[in-house]
């Protein structure tokens, strides 16, 4: 692996991302003619793009019951497992709505809602993504929504992988269309005949989806707009380079443009990780990506100090972020800024991924610096509540009429005021 300066991971910011002005305008187009067609253009686009022509899109209560039928009880059972894990965590995230009353009898609070209908995007295709399902369907049920639609798009047989569906049984999730691409997000934002709009739309894809995502916000919520995928590995001379090269590889292997930092005190280190990194490469099934993704966009930076290292890491900002140090709840508290992070040797990314029970639906691009996972939170609405009482209005009537005439609304002025009548009767 190459060496990298701190210089070098601030300019990534820009050059990992696609040049999308030639995408945009198709998807533009992908979500102005579902908005004003309905379900005839997703089936066009369905067809155009997936190469599949359907005559219904929703998936039938058989075909998901088959689908569980079919998967071995092995996989079952693990699902059902790292389920649990991950819903026991969501389940911590619950907010709870509050009310402060003052001795002169107002009252001031907080009322957190679920919000009503979400969308789920599981990306498909040539590939299954279980543990998408469970990551985001899991905090939008934990946070009370009433309705939750998944969109996924068929294989090429029109069918939706069977893993998909048994993780939506197990999850009592029986809304589910397969349809994918920028045509499924506009569907559920605007909605079809046959696919009511949803309030707020989650899950990851590719640019297609990613863009139409953008495009929708404003009329419907969304989560983020994922980039691609990244991995920082935090580590001194006592991390081992075999588990820190199959770590850093675990992200290259999803995408050219994904990287993968190590960021290391050690010297001797990084030299061992070079030669792992190649000869792990070699027996890697995604060999011709992942090697894209560390030629490009990867490296390693060495440090002469841990403070340093962890300066860095601050500047990256990585979605995920793996601590293997010597003691590597001392530099906890100094991280600021990461997705998700990994303490000790055991703690690999693929934990989180699957199985502990934090949500793997991360900040990408240094978006960490300012934003969260997917949480409870996000299916989640506060409402303000204000109950003032005779004495408060009394006590500030004037300070509040003084304010609003302040910044020349009279109208605000007089409709606090109007309320003097009360006492003149």
């Amino acid at each position: 692996m190459r060496r990298l300066t701190r210089e070098d991971i601030k300019k990534w910011k820009t050059s990992r991302q696609e040049d999308t002005s030639d995408i945009q305008g198709k998807v533009n187009d992908i979500v102005s003619g579902v908005r004003r067609r309905g379900d005839a253009a997703v089936k066009e686009y369905t067809e155009k793009f997936d190469g599949i022509s359907l005559s219904d899109f929703r998936v039938t209560r058989e075909e998901i019951s088959d689908a569980y039928e079919s998967l071995s009880g092995k996989y079952l059972d693990i699902i059902q497992e790292a389920a649990g894990n991950i819903r026991r965590f969501h389940e911590k995230q619950l907010p709870s709505s509050w009310f402060d009353t003052s001795q002169d009898g107002s009252m001031l609070g907080q009322k957190y809602t679920p919000i009503d209908k979400a969308g789920v995007y599981v990306p498909g295709g040539t590939a299954a993504y279980p543990s998408s399902v469970m990551m985001n369907i899991i905090p939008a049920q934990v946070a009370g929504v009433e309705r939750i639609a998944m969109v996924t798009p068929p294989g090429t047989n029109g069918r939706v992988p069977i893993g998909v569906l048994a993780t939506a049984q197990i999850l009592g999730v029986t809304e589910i269309y397969k349809i994918g691409g920028a045509q499924a997000i506009a569907a559920l934002a605007y909605g079809t005949e046959t696919i009511p709009a949803v309030d707020k739309i989650t899950g990851p894809g590719n640019m297609f989806v990613a863009l139409a995502k953008k495009q929708v916000f404003g009329d419907v919520d969304i989560d983020m707009i994922a980039g691609p995928s990244e991995i920082a590995v935090l580590c001194d001379h006592t991390a081992r380079a075999g588990e820190v090269a199959a770590d850093l590889l675990s992200q290259a292997e999803h995408d050219e443009r994904s990287s993968a930092v190590c960021i290391t005190t050690s010297r001797q280190l990084a030299d061992d990780l070079d030669r792992e990194v190649k000869e792990q490469l070699k027996q890697l099934p995604r060999k011709n990506i992942a090697e894209a993704s560390i030629n490009f966009f990867s490296g390693t930076v060495v440090v002469d100090t841990m403070t340093e290292a962890v300066d860095t890491v601050n500047e990256f900002a990585p979605e995920h972020l793996e601590v293997m140090t010597e003691n590597p709840y001392e530099q906890l508290g100094a991280i600021r800024h990461a997705g998700a992070i990994f303490l000790g040797p055991y703690s690999s990314e693929p934990v989180g991924d699957y199985f502990a029970g934090p949500n793997h639906v991360l900040p990408t691009s240094g978006t960490a610096r300012f934003s969260s996972p997917l949480n409870v939170h996000d299916f989640m609405k506060k409402s303000s509540v204000i109950s003032y009482s005779a004495a408060a209005w009394h006590r500030n009537v004037d300070k509040i009429a003084s304010f609003a005439r302040l910044e020349d609304l009279e109208g605000h002025a007089r409709a606090v005021e109007k309320r003097k009548e009360r006492f003149d009767d």
